[in-house]
């Protein structure tokens, strides 16, 4: 066991401040801002024990055997923890320190993200590879990722078994994101939340599932158009470009293509295509029964009548090969308001539309 006592902080300090010959510990002890305690095999610290040191702002303390986050009310001023490598399993006792910017909590035993409602200054989360039990997962608590929401700029949280990073989607403020060796194989989700994330320029995913999708690297760069950092490669501007416009590309096409289907679906409702119906009806238009001057559309559910293979009309208009189709209500497909029959005029040999 290794206790944390005055004598060991003054010996773990740099050269820069070593203490003089003729000061006093405490006022020595007051005038540190940077204190290295790292790998010291430290497994307790006291209440008291940071005390005089009021004017720390950088703490080391990683690679030690703490159980807990050390007290640290008298060491206000700390912009930068380091605790990565100990034995914590809760996030703790850090609301004093307001002006923390950076915490560093990889390597512990921590299941769930806590206590950090106060830290409205903290701008770098390191939570990497925490030894979880087995079947568990890194887990946040909403009042912490609410703080968090206004000003994390980066994250870890490599290998902590996440199977979905949904709820990070508020970390509007994420500039750097790393999340690899996880469970992750959601790609639509990714690109919800990178469409969230607008200042998002560093993105680590190497070792889930979703980097072995077909063209997944392409796929990322066109979901970021800020990233400049992929699984630790560059991201050139050509590339960019070249990507945005094959994606540009693939996009018309794929417009093209639904076009297309509803043309030939359209053709299938209505008997004709659009066009040539639609130029039957121009033609009908001036007839005094006809269905384009009693403005009525035809409806979604067609059917066919090809019981007999003539049709004269009211006006002595012969009809050849004709097809009843009923129309419908506007807005309301199930409310039939009548029938519209295309046919060949024996005559002419016109496509022509009639009311019957």
């Amino acid at each position: 066991m290794v206790k944390l006592t005055i004598d060991l902080i003054a010996r773990c300090t740099s050269g820069y401040t070593k203490k003089k010959r003729d000061e006093s510990v405490q006022h020595y002890l007051k005038r540190l801002t940077h204190l290295y305690l790292e790998d010291r095999g430290i497994d307790e610290i006291g209440d008291d024990d940071m005390a005089m040191c009021r004017n720390l702002t950088v703490l080391y303390l990683y690679d030690n055997r703490l159980c807990k986050v050390p007290n640290l009310n008298q060491n206000q001023n700390v912009t930068h923890l380091y605790l990565q490598n100990n034995e914590i399993s809760r996030i703790e006792r850090l609301s004093p320190l307001r002006r923390l910017s950076k915490l560093y909590l990889g390597g512990n035993h921590i299941t769930v993200v806590e206590g950090l409602e106060k830290l409205d200054q903290l701008q770098e989360l390191h939570l990497e590879n925490q030894n979880l039990p087995p079947g568990e997962k890194l887990l946040f608590d909403p009042r912490s990722l609410l703080m968090m929401s206004t000003c994390i700029q980066v994250l870890n949280v490599s290998g902590n078994y996440l199977d979905s990073i949904r709820d990070l989607e508020c970390l509007r403020q994420m500039t750097q994101f790393m999340a690899s060796d996880n469970s992750l194989n959601d790609m639509k989700e990714l690109a919800h939340l990178v469409s969230s994330w607008r200042h998002l320029w560093r993105l680590e995913l190497m070792g889930n599932p979703l980097c072995h999708r077909p063209k997944y690297r392409d796929r990322v760069i066109v979901m970021a158009h800020k990233l400049e950092v992929l699984d630790g490669k560059e991201i050139s501007e050509n590339s960019r470009q070249f990507l945005m416009k094959w994606q540009a590309s693939k996009d018309a096409n794929k417009r093209k293509k639904e076009r297309s289907r509803k043309a030939v679906a359209l053709e299938h409702t209505y008997g004709l295509p659009r066009k040539q119906f639609d130029e039957v009806l121009a033609r009908s238009a001036s007839l005094p029964n006809s269905a384009a001057a009693a403005g009525r559309g035809l409806g979604p559910k067609a059917q066919s009548d090809m019981s007999v293979p003539k049709y004269r009309n009211t006006y002595g208009t012969t009809i050849h090969n004709y097809q009843s189709v009923p129309t419908f209500e506007p807005g309301n497909a199930h409310a039939t308001r009548g029938l519209i029959t295309i046919g060949k005029d024996l005559a002419s040999g016109d496509l022509l539309a009639f009311d019957t």
